[in-house]
């Protein structure tokens, strides 16, 4: 046999590695393709070609294990049990670039999965090479790595450890730096993995200099970083005032505001909850957003969104609302109180209902006068309902009882208060009735209407519990009035008038002489 003929047949064994390879990244593509190309074996088969002499087979091996790894968990701990890992951690090392992205791709996606395959990267070395691979010349192999030490310490406090004591947030902060968006983006995607599960590891962000390099992108175009950069500042500034109190000082406000109309509805939702992480911790950092124009910002962020985008917004109106009467006035004037109610009778997702009735519940329970607007919105029928109601769920019918007796313990607009006395459940009730015994001995005109309204008589026809505070806020009331007017309106009268009629002896009249 010829060395022609010998090498053709090493020609034509490469060739066939290389269609195959590249077939099976390609068919990977479709998920319908998944399952058959996991029963015929094409775990087994791609891991020796991992280690191929031709670069290229190499290189597209690993696409096609990343791939197949992305599409289901199962295929990402085939990886693992294969013994995958280490072969992709030692290529980390190679100076082909092309096959360093590759397996750091690979990487990712079987991290994704669970915090169990996480760490089966961890313990297979990996971070360390892909903190290497943050500092080559390459921005895609950058990039890469960037993505999978994210998707890394994205599951917990122990992982993202791991990924803060291999150096990476110093790297992943330089990063941010670099000219090229879609690395700006990841980056920051990792530090927001990074930071958003305890105190100490959002430390490690800030002690890097991050905050100076994300503040200067929070008006940058593109809405992809911008979600990023929100969200990592939102997971910074959670934590403590301290740290909210650092985001603040990067003058990021009032910068921030006008992305709450921006049209990437992820960037309004993240400045939306970057807001609500800063405003949360204390007076001073609540009295800084609204004055410098955030309440009406988030209102109107708000009043223009639908479903759980809005949650952020409305539990940021609710923290301002927390802090002091200033603050709640501040909002209600804003006309913070119509979106909520509108929350309460338009959304169909709990926790946002919920949020709304908090939040109306943070805002009216200051003074009478912060109840009144509550009052004025209609918002207590609505809040009655929702407590009624067999759609809600238990913590919703919490909040909106809860929110009903705060606020109704400050309220003294009588006509609002009489509005709800037929429908008010027993432990709202005893709310309404209590504030009528607060006004009306001291208020004549209030008496007045109380009785041409039908107030009084709606008293009298409430059943109290011997003893219950319900019933001594209704003799409280009765005695603000005359007895015989009391009785006059008292149920049953009239049986007992017809009563008394029928046992009349009237006097006969003498005949006329």
């Amino acid at each position: 046999m010829s060395q022609r003929q010998i090498t053709q047949v090493f020609e034509n064994y490469q060739k066939a590695r290389g269609v195959f390879v590249g077939t099976v990244a390609e068919m990977a593509t479709r998920q319908q393709n998944i399952g058959l190309l996991q029963d015929a074996g094409v775990m087994a088969l791609l891991r020796p070609l991992l280690l191929d002499t031709v670069p290229t087979v190499q290189h597209t091996a690993a696409i096609a294990l990343g791939r197949l790894a992305n599409a289901n968990e199962d295929l990402a701990r085939a990886v693992v049990e294969y013994d995958i890992l280490p072969q992709l951690v030692h290529s980390l090392a190679e100076n082909n670039r092309f096959y360093k992205k590759a397996a750091a791709f690979v990487l990712r996606t079987v991290a994704k999965h669970s915090p169990e395959l996480a760490q089966a990267v961890v313990d297979s070395g990996a971070v360390d090479s892909l903190v290497l691979c943050l500092e080559e010349f390459d921005p895609s192999v950058k990039e890469s790595a960037a993505w999978a030490l994210g998707y890394i310490a994205r599951h917990n406090a122990e992982l993202a450890t791991a990924v803060v004591d291999a150096g990476a947030v110093a790297l992943l902060v330089n990063c941010i730096q670099e000219p090229e968006i879609s690395l700006k983006r990841i980056s920051a995607s990792a530090l927001s993995d990074i930071c958003k599960h305890s105190t100490e590891l959002a430390k490690s962000v800030v002690d890097a200099g991050a905050i100076a390099y994300l503040a200067v992108l929070v008006e940058n175009p593109d809405a992809k970083l911008k979600r990023q950069v929100f969200s990592a500042l939102s997971q910074i500034s959670k934590h403590t005032v301290e740290l909210a109190e650092l985001v603040v000082e990067a003058e990021i406000f009032p910068a921030v505001l006008p992305s709450l109309k921006d049209p990437d509805e992820y960037v309004q939702k993240n400045v939306a909850t970057l807001i609500r992480e800063v405003c949360k911790h204390s007076p001073e950092l609540a009295t800084m957003v609204v004055n410098c124009g955030g309440s009406a910002a988030i209102v109107d962020f708000i009043t223009n969104s639908r479903g759980t985008s809005r949650m952020p917004g409305i539990m940021a109106i609710g923290y301002i609302g927390t802090f002091t009467e200033k603050l709640a006035m501040a909002t209600i004037v804003a006309h913070a109180v119509s979106p909520l109610v509108d929350a309460l009778k338009n959304e169909d997702v709990d926790v946002v209902q919920s949020a709304a009735a908090w939040a109306i519940g943070q805002l009216g329970r200051h003074s009478p006068v912060h109840a009144k607007h509550i009052a004025d919105s209609n918002a207590f029928p609505v809040l009655i309902a929702l407590t009624k109601s067999d759609k809600s769920s238990e913590d919703l019918k919490n909040k909106a009882s809860r929110a009903l007796q705060s606020v109704l313990q400050k309220c003294v607009h009588l006509p609002a208060l009489e509005a709800i006395l037929n429908d008010a459940p027993p432990a709202i009730l005893e709310n309404v009735v209590g504030q009528f015994a607060k006004v009306l001995p001291n208020d004549p005109k209030s008496r007045k209407l109380f009785v041409t309204s039908g107030g009084l008589k709606k008293v009298q026809e409430i059943k109290a519990e011997p003893g219950s505070q319900l019933e001594e806020s209704i003799g409280v009331i009765n005695s603000a009035f005359p007895a015989e007017i009391v009785k006059y309106y008292s149920p049953g009268i009239e049986a007992s008038l017809l009563e008394r009629l029928d046992q009349y002896e009237p006097n006969t009249a003498t005949a006329v002489p």
